[in-house]
């Protein structure tokens, strides 16, 4: 289900500790009561190896106006990880025909702290992430309704940045994640 117009209904499903489904919520309410629910995460590179970073609208219902060097959101009820991320990083860079994301690994995000969403009382947030990596050879034409700013940035421009922008703490968690990963002797 594409969540553009009106993401706060989208249907989600609500899951355990052990990423199990439990039941169903829809979006607004999922955010509002804390409920843990599935998303992804696509790192994004262009042919010369750099790394999509945006920054959100103002009007995004979770982080608005952070930074994240991911694409992605949500997964709808009875979607797939990978279903949801190729449709995410379609839907978010604005293009179509990309190759199936590649899988990289999953994780329990728990917010440290409480988070406001859109008018609602603060709630700690948690909810299971799967991480992909995609390469994009084609043109982007980002949503402007998810999207305030954009460019492909080298790996050494975006960990500059890490310390100047404020990032968005589930894609941070991730990027950290992957690479801590990345650094491990195979």
């Amino acid at each position: 289900m594409n969540s553009v117009g009106r993401p706060a209904e989208e249907i989600l499903d609500i899951v355990d500790e052990f990423d199990q489904v439990v039941g169903r919520a829809p979006r607004g309410e999922a955010y509002a009561r804390g409920l843990r629910h599935r998303c992804v995460f696509v790192l994004a590179r262009d042919a010369d190896g750099r790394i999509f970073v945006h920054r959100r609208t103002a009007t995004k219902l979770v982080f608005p106006s952070l930074y994240d060097m991911f694409v992605g959101g949500v997964v709808g009820a009875g979607e797939s990880y990978d279903d949801a991320a190729l449709r995410e990083a379609e839907e978010e860079l604005g293009v179509s025909g990309l190759p199936r994301p590649v899988p990289l690994f999953t994780f329990l995000y728990e917010a440290s702290a409480p988070v406001p969403i859109h008018g609602t009382e603060p709630v700690r947030h948690t909810w299971w992430s799967a991480v992909y990596e995609v390469r994009c050879d084609i043109p982007v034409r980002p949503q402007a309704e998810e999207v305030a700013w954009y460019r492909f940035l080298p790996e050494s421009e975006l960990q500059a940045r890490l310390g100047e922008w404020e990032w968005v703490p589930d894609g941070l968690a991730a990027y950290e994640r992957l690479r801590r990963d990345r650094s491990r002797p195979r």
